[in-house]
């Protein structure tokens, strides 16, 4: 229905209906409506007013409450669920407040008794179609505002989803320059991911956390790019000062990545990735989860497992090493809660192929 703007002028463009059984009320009620410039349709009964429904865009319809078949409350329900921009007023012989607090719950804009003055009537239809207009206007304001935001939120996601992408993809390349150093550590930092991201969800952490965890794990050895190349790949065991070199690492990285805003602390994360809840860890032997945070717990664990575990990494002790390792440093090196997540994990076989356990 087109929205109509109320003033003197248009009152010739808005439909009105009676509807009353009583014909002298229909005559009078036309005359009032004929003599201030309103259109009006008059009908005996609930069928009538229907059908001039279907045909005309009623604006307001003046109904009594007591019709032959189906009352007038009844009615007020069926037009404000098929017609919700027509307005009504109750104009009846019913003097019942319960009935007219029932009518105005209903959807009635106005009860008006009979006898009624004119002025009295022709003030309600003013106010109800005014009414009327300024609800049609702001369900339009609503409409289009609901539609601007479903636009700017469509916006914003295909934004957000080139930005991810973007990211990952800087994400992705920075991993790559630690395996161009280091063949033999080729695939590490993605299983240490995916591991990662296993535990998160295991241990129930909403999805965006989760989500800088794994990023943080694809480039938590970011910093060995400060290492020399013939440590990274040396067989066998280092030397306790070759050790110190590659305990840089993590401050390394954290150098690099501290300037990056990224949506998550991963220069934090990286930076805590070697610590353990003892203090035995580097770069800073921080203490306790007051310290360390979660993610770092997480991805620590995470790294240690994949480190000892993969059979594509060097040196490897395999799985049942690994498992020792996390579980004698349960509630000491490593967070309990991250080592019980960690076994749940692997206790489904997931990671079998994946580190080629099956062949030892």
């Amino acid at each position: 229905m087109e929205i109509v703007y109320l003033n003197k002028t248009d009152a010739s463009e808005i439909n009105v209906m009676v509807l009353d059984d009583e014909k002298p009320i229909q005559r009078t009620l036309g005359r009032l409506l004929k003599f201030n410039g309103y259109p009006y349709s008059l009908a005996s009964d609930t069928n009538e007013a229907r059908s001039i429904l279907k045909m005309q865009d009623i604006a307001l319809i003046l109904c009594d409450v007591n019709l032959p078949g189906e009352s007038g409350m009844e009615f007020i329900k069926h037009v404000s669920n098929e017609y919700p921009e027509t307005a009504i007023i109750m104009v009846t012989g019913s003097d019942d407040t319960e009935l007219a607090e029932a009518a105005l719950d209903m959807g009635a804009y106005g009860y008006v008794i009979k006898p009624f003055r004119s002025n009295e009537l022709m003030i309600n239809i003013y106010n109800a179609l005014r009414r009327r207009t300024l609800e049609i206007n702001t369900h339009a304001n609503i409409v289009n505002m609901e539609k601007m935001i479903s636009e700017r939120t469509s916006e914003l996601q295909t934004a957000m989803e080139k930005l991810e992408k973007t990211l990952n993809g800087v994400i992705h390349a920075i991993s790559m320059i630690v395996e161009t150093r280091s063949p033999d550590s080729a695939g590490h930092q993605q299983r240490v991911s995916d591991l990662a991201t296993d535990i998160c969800k295991e241990m129930g952490l909403p999805h965006d956390r989760t989500e800088g965890i794994r990023m943080a794990a694809l480039i938590h050895d970011l910093g060995k790019i400060a290492v020399p190349v013939d440590i990274l790949n040396k067989p066998g065991s280092l030397t306790e000062t070759e050790f110190d070199l590659m305990k840089i690492h993590p401050q390394a990285a954290f150098d690099i990545l501290k300037g990056i805003d990224f949506p998550w602390p991963l220069s934090k994360i990286v930076l805590q990735h070697h610590e353990k809840l003892d203090g035995s860890g580097y770069p800073h032997k921080l203490r306790g989860t007051m310290e360390i945070i979660l993610e770092a717990r997480i991805l620590a664990v995470a790294d240690v497992f994949e480190a000892m575990a993969s059979r594509n990494y060097n040196p490897a002790l395999g799985k049942e090493k690994a498992v020792a390792e996390l579980i004698q440093g349960r509630g000491t090196s490593y967070d309990a809660d991250v080592v019980d997540a960690c076994m749940k994990v692997i206790s489904t076989g997931k990671y079998n192929k994946i580190f080629d356990w099956t062949l030892q």
